[in-house]
């Protein structure tokens, strides 16, 4: 058997029974804990989590960062790297994880970026800005993020970030009209974030969001070869960069006077 890493998988989860087993899996074949920190699922995802090995730490929802933050801070290994429960690594990560462990990289590195591939329904991302998409899931256990309300992300400031070949992928929902319902809580979250820290927006500004997003994403970067499935995809993705600055301008309009 191959020695683990001295690496701790950290996973947030909530009703993740149907797809947290390939991401524990995957976890389990490198890392020498695994750790899901579950916000009082219905559907018996601590049970199943422990049943494929993980510790489970049960926590009411904090929020995004604040939650990530508790599962970060849970870890024992010096590293961890942390996985949503519709995310994974297959064997040729692993490897690549095993083979930076083995290099003298990670002697001056407290953050290393991996690439993240998106999968919608079926549809591999091969082109656009959600193919190869740099994250930063793999870091020494003092990291933190920084405390947004959506889009949270690693507080890098201070830290020494590499890049690297691993790759994770990420199936990133169950239907259409659930991910469509989550990108509109996004919205939501996003637009108070940025009303509460006094930003505005203009008309018209929703509109170019979705504009620029689908010339980046289809076109310059070449989308349009991925089919249907990712246009789909694109598609709502507009429409949330659009619903972002809708919502945040109707947050920053006056109220009409009696």
């Amino acid at each position: 058997m191959i020695a683990p890493l001295p690496v701790s998988g950290v996973v947030v989860a909530f009703n993740e029974a149907d797809r947290i087993e390939r991401c524990l899996g995957s976890l389990k074949s490198v890392c020498a804990e695994v750790i899901v920190v579950d916000s009082l699922s219905k559907d018996g995802t601590p049970a199943l989590a422990r049943g494929l090995g993980a510790r489970v730490v049960e926590q009411p929802w904090l929020g995004f960062a604040d939650q990530k933050n508790l599962a970060i801070a849970q870890a024992t290994q010096p590293w961890v790297l942390l996985l949503d429960a519709d995310e994974w690594i297959e064997p040729e990560a692993a490897l690549a994880l095993r083979d930076l462990f083995a290099s003298s990289r990670l002697e001056q590195a407290d953050v290393v970026r991996v690439r993240r591939r998106t999968r919608f329904l079926g549809t591999v991302m091969r082109h656009g800005s959600f193919a190869n998409e740099p994250v930063e899931r793999l870091f020494r256990a003092h990291c933190r993020h920084e405390v947004l309300a959506v889009h949270e992300r690693l507080d890098t400031r201070g830290q020494r970030v590499i890049a690297s070949r691993i790759r994770m992928e990420h199936d990133t929902a169950r239907s259409a009209d659930e991910y469509w319902r989550k990108l509109q809580r996004y919205a939501v979250l996003w637009a108070e974030e940025r009303a509460a820290r006094g930003k505005r927006a203009g008309p018209g500004r929703g509109v170019a969001a979705a504009t620029a997003y689908l010339l980046k994403n289809l076109l310059l970067r070449g989308g349009l070869l991925d089919g249907p499935g990712a246009w789909r995809f694109h598609a709502l993705h507009a429409r949330y960069a659009a619903l972002k600055y809708e919502r945040l301008r109707a947050l920053s309009s006056p109220l009409p006077a009696d």
